[in-house]
């Protein structure tokens, strides 16, 4: 294994839970902000790929959720994860910019909160 790969499980096991949601919603908007950039030059296999990996970000974000001891702020969570789900196919179908932006602008409301926690 080289000394990079080391560095980066390293540093991703040693966050604490906080900073690695935040981290999450940073690989999810660079991923969605790529989506866009391949729509721009119409490469919708890459669009797709880039979308499927932001999507899968959400869904793990989504099924990690601890409903029992999150509350009401769990379930507001659960209810936002799903509409992102939702609106990213709907983007991904209609290979729709503006809805992407969308999904984008609701990540960086998120990670600005949770950066606010983990801090």
């Amino acid at each position: 294994m080289n000394g990079i790969k080391v560095y980066q499980e390293t540093a991703v096991c040693t966050q604490n839970r906080g900073r690695l949601v935040v981290m999450l919603y940073d690989g999810a908007i660079n991923f969605l902000k790529q989506a866009i950039a391949d729509l721009e030059r119409e490469d919708y296999a890459s669009k797709g790929i880039r979308i499927a990996k932001a999507t899968d970000i959400i869904i793990e974000l989504n099924t990690v959720l601890d409903m029992d001891k999150g509350g009401q702020i769990a379930q507001n969570l659960r209810s936002l994860y799903n509409f992102i789900h939702r609106h990213l196919s709907q983007a991904n179908l209609k290979k729709d910019a503006a809805m992407i932006q969308d999904v984008i602008n609701l990540l960086q409301e998120l990670k600005q909160g949770w950066q606010a926690v983990a801090d």
